[in-house]
C-alpha cells in the first residue's frame, strides 16, 4: 500500500482498497497457519517469565516486539500511512523521509494496536495453538509478529475506507451532516455493507478450507495432479461427518478464522473508521 500511494499521489479508491484488503486476508490466514505449527507457549505473553539480563520485567512478546519495530522504525516504515506501531519511544529513521501524498486527516491520531494485541493473544492464540509449551518460544513470537502486523494494518486500513466513503459526492452531505450531529449510531448505518460483509466471511471459509489442506496427503500423482482414485480434497465434500473430518485435518479452524472476522476485525475496522470521520473535520 505505502508504494502505491507513492504512485497515486492520492488516496485510493474504494475498488483499489477492496484489492489490498483480498490480500491481506491471504496475510493474514497464511500467518495464523504458521503460527498453529508450534504450541501456546504461554509464558511468552506473561510478564516476568523470563530471566533479562537488562531487568526488563515485561513479556517475551513485549519485549521482542519492541526489538522488532524500533528496527523498523530506523528504516521509515512508520512514517508510512498505512502503518501502526504496537509500542511507543521507536527511534527516528535512518533515512530521509518520504514525501507521502495527504491523504488522511491526522493519520498516526488513532491506533487501536493495544485493542488488537489483547484479541490475539487472549482469544486468538488459544484458538489456533496446541495446549502446551514446546519451547520454542522465539519462533512462535515471530509468527505472533507477523500475525499482529498483518491484523493492525488490516484494520486501520479503515481510515482509508472512511475517506474514501467520505469523499463518494453521493453521500458526502450525509455524512458532513451526521459528523456535526457526532450521530454515531447512524454514521455506523451509512458505513455498514452487510452484503459485502457477508460475502467476505464466505470468502474467509473458502480460503481457510483451501489454504488449510495439507497437499502432501491429498492423493497428488508424480505429477502434481489429483489422482482420480484418491480421495477428493478438503472442501468438496459436504456430509456433516466429512465437515467433522476436514476440521480436524485442517492446518487452520476455518470457523476460527470466520469468527475473528465477524466478532473483531469487522467490528474493529468500524470502530477505526467511526473515530476517524468523528474528527475529519477537525
Amino acid at each position: 500500500m505505502s508504494r502505491n500511494l507513492l504512485i497515486l499521489g492520492a488516496a485510493p479508491n474504494l475498488s483499489e482498497l477492496r484489492n489490498t484488503l483480498v490480500r491481506l486476508e491471504d496475510t493474514i490466514i497464511f500467518a495464523l497457519i504458521e503460527r498453529s505449527q508450534f504450541k501456546h507457549n504461554n509464558s511468552i505473553y506473561k510478564a516476568n517469565k523470563m530471566n533479562f539480563r537488562d531487568g526488563y520485567t515485561g513479556s517475551f512478546l513485549s519485549w521482542f516486539l519492541k526489538e522488532v519495530e524500533s528496527v523498523h522504525a530506523k528504516v521509515r516504515r512508520y512514517q508510512s500511512p498505512d502503518e501502526y506501531p504496537f509500542t511507543n519511544n521507536l527511534p527516528e529513521p535512518v533515512l530521509p523521509p518520504l514525501e507521502y501524498p495527504p491523504v488522511l486527516v491526522d493519520p498516526q491520531e488513532i491506533n487501536i494496536n493495544d485493542e488488537i494485541f489483547d484479541v490475539y493473544v487472549n482469544t486468538v492464540i488459544p484458538g489456533i495453538t496446541a495446549q502446551g509449551d514446546d519451547t520454542n518460544y522465539g519462533s512462535s513470537a515471530t509468527r505472533d509478529i507477523e500475525c499482529l502486523q498483518a491484523l493492525s494494518r488490516r484494520i486501520h486500513y479503515g481510515k482509508f475506507v472512511a475517506e474514501s466513503k467520505f469523499q463518494d459526492p453521493d453521500c458526502h452531505d450525509e455524512y458532513v451532516r451526521l459528523i456535526k450531529e457526532k450521530n454515531r449510531d447512524r454514521l455506523m448505518e451509512l458505513l455498514t455493507n452487510s452484503r459485502v460483509e457477508e460475502l467476505l466471511l464466505k470468502r474467509l471459509k473458502a480460503k481457510a478450507l483451501i489454504y488449510g489442506q495439507d497437499l502432501s496427503s491429498a492423493g497428488l500423482d508424480g505429477n502434481g495432479n489429483i489422482n482420480g482414485s484418491s480421495q477428493p480434497l478438503i472442501g468438496l465434500r459436504s456430509s456433516p461427518s466429512d465437515a467433522a473430518e476436514e476440521k480436524t485435518k485442517s492446518r487452520v479452524d476455518y470457523d476460527l478464522v470466520v469468527s475473528l472476522y465477524r466478532d473483531y476485525v469487522i467490528p474493529l475496522t468500524k470502530e477505526v473508521e467511526i473515530e476517524y470521520l468523528l474528527h475529519r473535520l477537525d
